[in-house]
């Protein structure tokens, strides 16, 4: 059943990370069959009470899963294996458009900012009991925020859009909870949710977001949270439009009790409206990070949401890192007080590439999607020989399993590096690439 590996331990903790160590190395391979509780129980030598503890620490982890008779199994995508692994190196020659990464051209300079914080910090230095939130980025956040329709709540800061969602599910949910995502969706999410002992529900999507009888499916079938990205989906690009808003408010409205997560990362990188999902379940939570306009490392996100909600995630905040840097902040509210991003432009500039290349693609055939933000999904036929044929035409895309889960194979460009001249080459590739798939939705 294991082969030659030998899981080892007396204690349910050492079980449980003999069986991680077998994974992580290699020698116990996703879909394999673990050995039955009575019988490992025997091998050790321990209780199987003991076994059974292990097990269940292994699934509350996402590791493993158990399908009741048929037996414990190591999950087809452990969480151990960040879907972030799954990439081509490009070699030597080889353009890369597979990252993610917003266009360098198109950031803001942070040094005037960071000075300007660091004056502030000069004048009156943090300490320990300051306020977690700066109150002028706490009012700046709230006013964009009733700008854009988003009901009214408290402001807290995280760090980055990653670290608001993982408090705000831990916040409300146990392991072995379910939380419906989309697919094809952020592949970071998609391993958050089952490192955190949580079961991910998949939503197919289209250029319109989640499709509603998807998100009734996945209520229905029992899970208690959803996140739902509003603008420039990752990897599509979709935007929760207003006549989906509606119907997507009507489903949840008979789920009053169901915790919707949005995050709006595209927020000043798109021109598109936000239509906001929050006011119609009990809890929820929306999440806006500065990331993809003003450069990853400048690690803020904003969140906003119930009272208990945000009450419960910034409790547990002060009980780890306390807050998120005090200097960052400044540094945001100079960046927004100066109106550092043009965000017209920005959404302009990469519309414009993203347009072209699904413009250029559709002319040889190939369905592409790129409604929002820098990237752009190709369905494809065979995504591991699209993807290798790509690599030998010049271009390291993004492999599509990176980013799903049930959803059909395809591939991400990211167009943020891509000039005009680029456009013609890379569509000839991927539609030499690409083979025959059928239009449909994402899912």
């Amino acid at each position: 059943m294991l082969g030659e590996y030998r899981i080892e331990g007396r204690r349910a903790a050492e079980i449980s990370a003999s069986v991680e160590r077998g994974i992580g190395a290699g020698q116990l391979t996703p879909g394999q069959l673990l050995p039955p509780l009575r019988e490992l129980a025997l091998q050790l030598g321990v209780n199987p009470n003991t076994v059974a503890a292990a097990y269940r620490t292994l699934r509350d982890r996402g590791v493993i899963e158990t399908a009741g008779r048929r037996g414990s199994r190591v999950r087809a995508r452990p969480s151990s294996t960040a879907r972030g692994s799954i990439r081509v190196e490009a070699p030597e020659g080889v353009r890369e458009v597979s990252d993610g990464n917003p266009d360098p051209a198109l950031l803001p300079p942070l040094h005037d900012a960071l000075a300007a914080a660091a004056r502030r910090h000069a004048e009156r230095p943090g300490r320990y009991g300051d306020a977690a939130v700066l109150p002028e980025l706490a009012r700046l956040a709230r006013a964009g925020l009733d700008e854009d329709g988003v009901p009214g709540g408290p402001v807290a800061v995280t760090s980055g859009s990653l670290d608001a969602i993982e408090r705000v599910l831990a916040a409300h949910l146990r392991p072995g909870d379910a939380v419906a995502v989309e697919d094809p969706g952020w592949g970071a999410l998609l391993d958050l949710v089952p490192a955190l002992g949580l079961r991910p529900v998949p939503m197919a999507i289209d250029d319109d977001g989640p499709l509603p009888g998807e998100l009734e499916r996945a209520l229905r079938a029992g899970a208690r949270a959803v996140v739902v990205t509003d603008r420039a989906q990752n990897p599509t690009g979709a935007v929760v439009g207003a006549a989906r808003a509606r119907e997507l408010r009507t489903v949840l409205a008979a789920h009053p009790h169901v915790l919707l997560i949005e995050d709006d990362h595209g927020h000043r990188i798109v021109d598109e409206p936000l239509h906001p999902l929050a006011g119609v379940t009990e809890s929820w939570a929306l999440v806006r990070s500065t990331a993809k306009a003003y450069g990853p490392d400048l690690r803020i996100a904003v969140l906003t949401g119930d009272t208990v909600t945000v009450d419960r995630v910034t409790g547990r905040q002060r009980l780890g890192p306390g807050w998120v840097s005090r200097l960052l902040q400044q540094a945001v509210v100079e960046l927004w007080t100066a109106g550092a991003v043009d965000t017209p432009a920005v959404a302009r500039a990469y519309g414009e590439r993203r347009d072209a290349l699904v413009r250029a693609l559709a002319e040889r055939g190939v369905e592409a999607y790129g409604r929002s933000g820098m990237n752009v999904w190709v369905p494809v036929a065979e995504e591991t020989g699209a993807v290798a044929r790509l690599l030998h035409a010049g271009w390291a895309v993004a492999p599509g399993a990176r980013f799903r889960m049930a959803a059909a194979p395809g591939v991400r460009l990211t167009v943020s590096s891509m000039t005009r001249e680029d456009i013609e080459s890379v569509a000839d590739a991927v539609a030499d690439a690409a083979g025959a798939a059928p239009a449909r939705s994402y899912g």
